[in-house]
């Protein structure tokens, strides 16, 4: 069981049968189809730092919170900077980063035990990682680059959630939403010797190419370091799409430039 793609007119969006199914929570990951965005952004852009107005960004959260059945007062953002801090946040929080601004500065992880407090973060390429215990009812939202990836963000969200709500990673049901594919992700030798130094079994995660040139599996990486972390294999979804490869369906850094539209991944509970 992978994600669920769901469209509604003109507007396409992902959701995750594994965490609906508990009832315990929304779960979201964007398209760039639907929205009112022009341009090199055209369609769904939900990015305030791309070429598009503050007006048409809110206009496309709300034709897509419409459509998941979730407010827009109740999203909650962060500032990313691809490193692996994670924040807790509450009822308090909400509407941060969305419709006012937000003191989250420095942050790639969200977690809550709140209800109606919409985790939401941002991507081009990057992993979403998403988390749900399902004993002690909360959750966590992360953001994966390679930096990232080679930082454990997964795992240093896992550790949040059982530091501040006690959960166990045997309760917990992951997903790995759409991001750019191993065989779409050229990186260079410094980056790989980043993951020699992460990861014992990195000849796993690439594919030389010659010339310094390697691919790099971030999704393979992230679903490792999940395993690894303690979650069982039986809990990890993954989405198996590729941001670059689809280009009718998702924004893609690599492959449009840093001008690009932005997706966003959402996960509330209920």
């Amino acid at each position: 069981m992978g994600f669920s793609r769901h469209d509604r007119g003109d507007l396409v969006y992902f959701t995750i049968p594994a965490f609906e199914n508990t009832g315990l929570v929304k779960s979201c990951f964007s398209t760039r189809c639907g929205g009112v965005s022009n341009g090199i952004v055209k369609g769904l852009n939900l990015g305030f730092s791309r070429p598009d107005s503050r007006s048409n960004v809110i206009e496309n959260f709300s034709i897509l919170c419409n459509a998941i059945g979730i407010k827009i007062e109740n999203l909650v953002s962060s500032h990313q900077v691809h490193g692996k801090n994670i924040r807790r946040v509450t009822k308090e929080d909400r509407g941060k980063g969305i419709l006012r601004s937000s003191d989250i500065k420095d942050t790639d992880g969200l977690i809550t035990d709140h209800k109606d407090v919409a985790l939401t973060t941002f991507y081009g390429d990057c992993v979403p990682l998403f988390f749900l215990d399902t004993q002690k009812e909360c959750i966590g939202l992360s953001h994966s680059g390679w930096k990232g990836t080679v930082s454990g963000i997964g795992r240093e969200t896992l550790m949040e959630m059982t530091g501040y709500y006690g959960t166990e990673p045997g309760d917990v049901i992951a997903a790995i939403g759409p991001s750019i594919c191993r065989d779409c992700y050229e990186v260079d030798r410094p980056v790989i010797e980043k993951f020699k130094g992460a990861f014992p079994y990195w000849r796993d995660l690439v594919v030389p190419r010659g010339k310094g040139k390697y691919l790099l599996d971030l999704q393979q990486a992230n679903r490792r370091l999940l395993l690894d972390a303690g979650i069982p294999e039986k809990n990890i979804t993954d989405s198996g799409l590729c941001t670059r490869c689809n280009e009718n369906l998702f924004y893609s850094y690599r492959r449009e430039g840093s001008n690009v539209g932005s997706l966003a991944a959402i996960l509330q509970l209920i």
